[in-house]
C-alpha cells in the first residue's frame, strides 16, 4: 500500500458531518493546472477528483449559491428580518 503523502502547502481536510474517520483533502497543483478533491476513509484514498483550475470559479459559485440559500432558509424559519 503506498504511504500516504502531505498535504501539499496549499490544501485543506474536511471532515465528513457523519464520523471523523472519513475525510475530504483539497489541494492545489498550480504546476499543473489542477485542484485535486480526494475522498479519505482512515489513511486510505477511496477516490479523486481532478478539477481543472479555471472551473474552480464555477464550483465557488454553486457553493455561495447554495450557503445563500440555507441562510435565507433559516431566516425564514426563524422569521427573522432581513438588515436593512
Amino acid at each position: 500500500m503506498p504511504a500516504v503523502r502531505p498535504l501539499p502547502e496549499t490544501g485543506s481536510i474536511f471532515l465528513d458531518a457523519r464520523g471523523g474517520d472519513r475525510a475530504l483533502r483539497v489541494s492545489w497543483h498550480q504546476e499543473s493546472g489542477l485542484v485535486v478533491l480526494s475522498l479519505w476513509r482512515e489513511n486510505v484514498c477511496a477516490g479523486s477528483f481532478r478539477l481543472a483550475i479555471d472551473e474552480v470559479p464555477e464550483l465557488i459559485e454553486m457553493l455561495r449559491a447554495g450557503l445563500v440559500r440555507s441562510y435565507e432558509q433559516a431566516r425564514d424559519r426563524l422569521g427573522t428580518p432581513e438588515s436593512a
